[in-house]
C-alpha cells in the first residue's frame, strides 16, 4: 500500500453524546472514539461525520479543536440535530438508547473528499441504518483502493442481518463480539461446533483477510485468511471503571497495526493492553494525552497530540 503511505486513515460515520444517568454527557458514537484515540497515537485520521448546528454540535467541535482532530471531513446539517445516546447500566454492562433521524444518519455524498488514497476506511453498522449514509459510504468505499474495517456494532432495532451481512462480503477486517458474531452467523441446534470452527466458517463465507472477535472479559480472538489463530486475555488485575468504548479502544490498535504493518500476534496483544486500560476510564474516550504515553513510548510511536 505504499501509494497510501502520507494519506491518513479514514473513519466514517457517527459522533454523538453519550447521556449517562447522573448526568454527564460524554461525547460517543465509535467511529469517532477510534479517531480520537488515533489521533492520540499519531496517526492525524480524517473524521466523516454530520452534525447539527445546535449546542452539542459546537460541543464536539470544541473537543475536536482542543484535540487538534482534523474537522475538514465534518459536515454541518442546518436541519437535524446532534446525535444523542442515553446510557444505562444492567449488572454493569451498557445499554443504549439511540434516537432516530440524527445529523450523522444524513452525511453528504457530494461532500466528501474523494480524491484521497485513504489506506484504510473504518466504519460501523450504526450509520448504515439510514438510507442517505448509507449512499455516502458506498460513494467512499467505490472509490477507495485500500482496505475497508468493519467493526461490526449491532443496536436493535437499527439492524437488519441481510444488509450486514451484503456489507461485511466488502471487508477485508471484521470486528465484532460474540453476540453479534451469533446473531449473524446462528448455528444450527444440531451442530456442535467450537467458536474457531464458527470464525473460520463466517471468515470463508466473507472472504475476509482478518476476523476478530471480542468475547469481554474473557479477552478476544483473531482468525486470519492463512489460518493464523491468536488468543489473548485480560489482566484479572483491572480496577474496572466501565465498559464503554472498550471495543473502540480494540478497535484502534487494530488498526495502528494494520496501517503500521505489525504481526497479528503483536497487533492482538497491543489491542487487548490498550482495552483493559480503557475500562479503567469513565467513558469511551480520554482526554488526558498523559493516558497515552506509556503505550506511545512502548510501541516506539512517534507522535502524540499537544492539547492546546
Amino acid at each position: 500500500m505504499s501509494k497510501h503511505n502520507n494519506h491518513p486513515i479514514a473513519l466514517f460515520g457517527e459522533v454523538l453524546i453519550d447521556q449517562f444517568p447522573e448526568g454527564q454527557r460524554i461525547l460517543g458514537g465509535a467511529p469517532f472514539n477510534v479517531a480520537w484515540h488515533l489521533q492520540a497515537f499519531g496517526q492525524k485520521p480524517c473524521f466523516i461525520s454530520r452534525i447539527g448546528n445546535d449546542e452539542t454540535g459546537q460541543l464536539i467541535q470544541k473537543a475536536m479543536s482542543n484535540w487538534d482532530l482534523s474537522m475538514d471531513a465534518l459536515q454541518i446539517d442546518p436541519v437535524h440535530p446532534t446525535g444523542t445516546v442515553a446510557v444505562t447500566f444492567e449488572q454493569g454492562e451498557p445499554h443504549y438508547e439511540i434516537l432516530t433521524e440524527q445529523a450523522y444518519d444524513f452525511i453528504n455524498a457530494e461532500a466528501l473528499d474523494l480524491t484521497t488514497a485513504y489506506p484504510i476506511i473504518y466504519h460501523g453498522t450504526l450509520a448504515l441504518r439510514h438510507s442517505v449514509s448509507e449512499q455516502a459510504l458506498k460513494t467512499l468505499s467505490t472509490q477507495s483502493t485500500g482496505k475497508i474495517f468493519i467493526d461490526v456494532n449491532l443496536r436493535a432495532p437499527w439492524w437488519q442481518k441481510e444488509a450486514v451481512n451484503k456489507w461485511l462480503s466488502t471487508a477485508h477486517w471484521v470486528k465484532l463480539n460474540h453476540e453479534e458474531l451469533m446473531a449473524l452467523f446462528p448455528l444450527q441446534s444440531s451442530l456442535q461446533i467450537n467458536l474457531r470452527e464458527t470464525m473460520q466458517r463466517f471468515l470463508t463465507q466473507h472472504n475476509l483477510e482478518v476476523l476478530v472477535v471480542t468475547c469481554g472479559h474473557l479477552g478476544a480472538k483473531a482468525l486470519s485468511q492463512t489460518g493464523e489463530f491468536i488468543e489473548v486475555f485480560p489482566s484479572d488485575q483491572l480496577s474496572v471503571v466501565d465498559t464503554v468504548g472498550a471495543g473502540d479502544a480494540f478497535s484502534t490498535v487494530l488498526l495502528l497495526g494494520l496501517r503500521l504493518g505489525w504481526s497479528l500476534s503483536v497487533t492482538m496483544n497491543r489491542a487487548q493492553a490498550f482495552a483493559s486500560a480503557s475500562v479503567t476510564q469513565q467513558g469511551a474516550i480520554v482526554q488526558n494525552v498523559n493516558f497515552y504515553q506509556p503505550f506511545i513510548t512502548e510501541w516506539q510511536l512517534t507522535e502524540v497530540v499537544t492539547n492546546k
